[in-house]
């Protein structure tokens, strides 16, 4: 046990010094005057922390145990040595939960899992009925983001008569939202009556979730020849989380026909500005599915980039129940789920992903 201990902090100490050297050079003024340089470093920081917290607890682990096993060696009273024992099993049990934690710390990670996140929501089948569904998953994931304390914008809304949502774009700004809202992506479908609907008949309608993560450091160019960016009033109802703004951008890229709106600001610079984030989070995502498919064999470790046709989730109102189809985990709080109660999903499939990388990768 005491083995298994001293392994992995070889196999954590160098994440701990880049750490540790990180978090001294993030404080230097030359960093801190560079801004960009900064924020680089700080999110290297972000991504070995925990690593660094499960060495740092470890050692002391490794050292208790190596103390409490001297102790016993040396101990001559059969009273006090029965409590180093007691004391050395209970150390060698922690060590164990310790080393368990630390192998899916150095499961590999998403680059882009502590990032912002991009959420395309869009009605599918159903007509208006998906339209309304369409709105209602934009406040779940709203309602969500407020109970993880992540700050909501909407970039971009497209209404329709009534107040169903044809399309949304919104940012959830806070640290690790793309790590959990990557589970989201894929077609939500929604079983129950509309209110339209005078026979008392069950329709079944749809809508799809895409998610990207905001990226800022890309390694490829959007040249001015590649684009056309239009200005234009933004129009339509509006919509209660919608700023009404006059002057509203549309960026298309030309190679992909990638289209891009975002009417948030009432500056024109600022949606401008908006608008060229998630154009190059569409590009990067756009090039990251082109990589995957030459690796295709490698895509069941992709959890969560899962195939975005795919049927993930199914909200049945009659019966009160939301089943996760990638899980088959069921929950009869259909209201708190729509309030934003999305934990017991994504967990699930956290823990999903982590089995399945730790099944691929070993130790």
């Amino acid at each position: 046990m005491e083995n298994i201990g001293k392994i992995y902090l070889q196999k954590t100490e160098k994440s701990k010094q880049r750490f540790d050297e990180l978090t001294n050079l993030i404080s230097k003024p030359e960093i801190l005057a560079d801004n960009r340089e900064w924020k680089k470093l700080v999110k290297e920081r972000n991504s070995l922390e925990a690593l660094a917290d499960a060495h740092s607890a470890l050692e002391k682990l490794v050292l208790n145990l190596e103390g409490c096993e001297n102790d016993v060696l040396n101990e001559k009273d059969d009273e006090m040595k029965a409590m180093f024992q007691d004391e050395i099993a209970d150390l060698k049990e922690k060590i164990t939960e310790k080393v368990d934690e630390i192998k899916v710390l150095l499961l590999p990670k998403d680059d882009n899992d502590e990032n912002n996140a991009i959420l395309e929501i869009r009605s599918a089948a159903g007509g208006e009925e998906s339209a309304l569904f369409a709105l209602e998953l934009c406040r779940m994931y709203s309602h969500y983001a407020e109970k993880k304390g992540w700050k909501v914008e909407y970039i971009d809304m497209t209404e329709t008569e009534i107040g169903g949502v044809k399309e949304a774009t919104l940012m959830l700004k806070g640290r690790g939202a793309y790590q959990r809202m990557k589970y989201e992506s894929g077609v939500h479908r929604v079983q129950r009556v509309p209110e339209t609907e005078s026979q008392g008949r069950i329709h079944t309608s749809t809508a799809t979730v895409a998610v990207l993560p905001e990226v800022e450091d890309v390694d490829f160019e959007i040249l001015d020849k590649d684009i056309r960016i239009d200005t234009y009033h933004s129009g339509g109802a509006g919509g209660q989380n919608v700023n009404k703004v006059e002057t509203a951008i549309r960026i298309t890229y030309l190679p992909l026909n990638i289209v891009v709106t975002c009417q948030d600001e009432r500056s024109q610079l600022k949606n401008k500005e908006k608008a060229f984030n998630i154009l190059k989070a569409k590009l990067y995502d756009y090039y990251e599915e082109q990589k995957m498919s030459e690796y295709d064999a490698n895509r069941k470790a992709q959890v969560g980039r899962g195939n975005r046709n795919e049927r993930i989730r199914t909200y049945n109102y009659p019966q009160g129940r939301v089943t996760d189809h990638r899980t088959n985990l069921s929950s009869y709080d259909l209201p708190g789920v729509l309030n934003g109660n999305l934990d017991e999903f994504i967990d699930a499939m956290i823990l999903k992903e982590r089995e399945e990388l730790l099944q691929n990768f070993g130790e």
